[in-house]
């Protein structure tokens, strides 16, 4: 599923938010504003079985460049691969809908490894971001295919 803010269900907003809030701010011990402005004009890439979300991401347009995050996978879903097919997924919605786009994520440092799997390539020093460590990685369009 994928999405707009303005064509989720109140109902699959809900159970978004919940989801994030559950993996960005209890699971990581981490309190910040989870919700915010970029909501409301982000494009959210939900995997779903049997009506039950399984990872999600969100897609956010800049003037320039493209950004995805909030990347992740319920607890229960866990240890299948989902995370791999969310990122997909999502690359292949940006290739879509912004070709020629370059791609700029912030990642938790611990999964830069992951996400240079995809063709990400680092593109600063380790930052904190919520007392987070972060990296921001760029992937050019001809690296995505």
């Amino acid at each position: 599923m994928i999405k707009t803010t303005d064509e989720l269900t109140p109902q699959e907003l809900i159970t978004i938010l919940q989801a994030r809030t559950a993996v960005f701010v209890v699971e990581q011990n981490c309190p910040y504003q989870e919700v915010d402005e970029a909501d409301r004009s982000a494009l959210h890439v939900c995997i779903e079985e049997k009506g039950k979300l399984q990872a999600y991401a969100r897609i956010l347009a800049a003037e320039e460049t493209i950004h995805f995050g909030r990347v992740l996978v319920v607890k229960e879903y866990r240890g299948q691969q989902l995370g791999r097919k969310i990122v997909s997924e999502t690359l292949k919605e940006i290739d879509a809908r912004y070709p020629n786009r370059l791609v700029v994520i912030s990642a938790q440092a611990h999964l830069a490894d992951f996400y240079q799997s995809f063709g990400f390539e680092k593109n600063s020093e380790i930052y904190l971001e919520d007392e987070i460590p972060h990296i921001e990685m760029i992937l050019k369009k001809e690296k995505n295919r």
